[in-house]
């Protein structure tokens, strides 16, 4: 996500030539995170409930396939970064990956959501899936990486133009919040035409793997990838644009964790997005089998549509108060939003999406604070060390959403295990479940979030760079630039 904040006079004035980019390359570059905003999406609000209800395992064994899937994904991202950094090619570093990882990206996303018959024993079957599902879902994270890191590798690499950049980063965010809405909306179309759960998932999945793999080929034939070419003009390419040092993992680790405002910027981050993935994950058990609708399609959509909208109204209202203040009113909203779906009753569904829309209210602070907290962090290491390493902090923000992510999906399976959740068949009449069970769901759409965003809202109000300790290291960092300051 781009900054919030306007351009400072803290920017270097050694800056490097501008570089305009016309609006179809941006129109291409932006296409390019369509289909991981599609997959995104749909892996964060139907996998768990379709492993369960539709594919047949328990939530324990569906909970620990995302589990093990995003573990995974976690490991593979520094080995496809350094991979993809070395890689010599015709069509360019970046360029190589995203168009031999594009095809396999869409076919393991739709072979997710198949449902393969392995055994007439239905102990045995039930283990086969789940292997099948752990296979696929670590095949399906590694051609993830190997499509998306390598593309915002290429931010960088288009332009080296403060201002482009930013333009470039919001036609990325359009097309992955449009492939998100754009997924939950035909969901919600084809669980109204078509009857059978099998068939939902699988005509929806196959629409969404098109959707998001042709884009990803108007992005690689709509850019240029700088280090194509020959193997002398690829060099000279990388180092133009790569000219920071490989530091080795640990010392990564001691970088990013001595800096205090850094480790309260990923408690915060990591306790939002926990909050945000149980809810994502438990929304559909809660609109199937609490308030007894027949999708969560809509729900999703307004409460993704609504984050969207909010995004650029917090982002205006931050100008005035600042991040924290922005933060602490729509983690409230969201908080009061958490505890009225606990309390909601089964017949209210008015009220249930007067919630929802409470929820989108805070969920945009999630994603919007967070991320303009980093660029801070980072101006503050580097007048601690005369250095920018945006890289590094970026680098485990990424990572602690992907264990955001795999920890809500393992979370909300072993809950539901445990409370002995009835799991649907296909072509049968949802079954009413055990009190138990309904208590377990309520419990994660209430409660467990509203710890987490409680535990956020501790971090935020000790969170150190307030905005005039912001300007004043902005102050000394422009002071130094101009040869007024002394080297902290």
């Amino acid at each position: 996500m781009s900054e919030i904040s306007p351009p400072d006079p803290s920017v270097p004035l050694a800056t490097p030539p501008s570089k305009k980019l016309s609006l179809s390359t941006k129109l291409a570059y932006g296409a390019g995170d369509m289909g991981a905003g599609i997959t995104a999406t749909l892996l964060a609000f139907s996998l768990l409930i379709f492993l369960t209800d539709v594919a047949g395992l328990s939530p324990g064994l569906a909970g620990t396939v995302l589990l093990i899937g995003k573990v995974w994904d976690a490991v593979n991202d520094p080995i496809v970064g350094v991979l993809s950094d070395r890689t010599r090619s015709r069509w360019g570093r970046r360029h190589s990956w995203m168009i031999f990882s594009a095809i396999p990206f869409g076919v393991f996303f739709f072979l997710q959501w198949i449902v393969p018959s392995f055994s007439s024993n239905p102990e045995a079957n039930q283990w086969a899936l789940f292997w099948y599902y752990v296979i696929v879902s670590i095949l399906f994270n590694m051609a993830f990486t190997g499509v998306n890191l390598p593309y915002t590798a290429l931010t960088a690499e288009l332009t080296p133009d403060y201002n482009e950049r930013t333009s470039l980063t919001s036609f990325r965010f359009a097309f992955s919040i449009g492939g998100s809405l754009l997924s939950l909306a035909l969901g919600q179309v084809i669980f109204q035409i078509i009857p059978d759960g099998r068939q939902q998932y699988l005509v929806l999945a196959l629409i969404c793997t098109v959707l998001s793999v042709l884009p990803m080929y108007w992005c690689i034939w709509g850019t240029t990838d700088p280090t194509a070419g020959e193997p002398s003009v690829v060099e000279d390419s990388q180092q133009a644009v790569n000219s920071v040092e490989s530091i080795p993992f640990f010392e990564q680790l001691k970088i990013a964790f001595s800096n205090r405002p850094f480790i309260y910027v990923i408690g915060i981050y990591l306790f939002s997005w926990l909050a945000f993935q149980l809810t994502a994950a438990i929304i559909p058990y809660f609109l199937i089998n609490w308030m007894r609708q027949d999708s969560y399609f809509v729900a999703a959509l307004v409460v993704q549509g609504v984050a969207l909208v909010m995004l650029f109204v917090w982002n205006a209202v931050s100008r005035r108060v600042g991040k924290r203040a922005v933060y602490f009113m729509g983690m409230s909203l969201w908080i009061l939003a958490q505890g009225g779906l606990f309390f909601l009753p089964r017949d209210q569904v008015a009220l249930m999406y007067v919630l929802f829309v409470l929820a989108g209210f805070g969920i945009a602070t999630a994603y919007l604070v967070p991320w303009s907290m980093l660029p801070d962090v980072i101006e503050l290491d580097e007048l601690n060390t005369g250095q920018r390493r945006e890289g590094i902090f970026y680098a485990f923000m990424v990572l602690l959403q992907k264990v955001g992510l795999a920890l809500g999906l393992f979370v909300v399976g072993q809950a539901l295990d445990m409370a002995g959740l009835i799991q649907s068949e296909a072509g049968q009449p949802v079954p009413e479940q055990p009190s138990s069970a309904l208590l377990a769901i309520r419990l994660v759409v209430g409660p467990l979030p509203t710890l987490f965003l409680l535990c956020g809202l501790v971090l935020a109000y000790f969170y150190p760079l307030t905005r005039e300790v912001h300007a004043e290291i902005l102050l000394k960092l422009r002071e130094r630039k101009l040869g007024l300051g002394s080297e902290e």
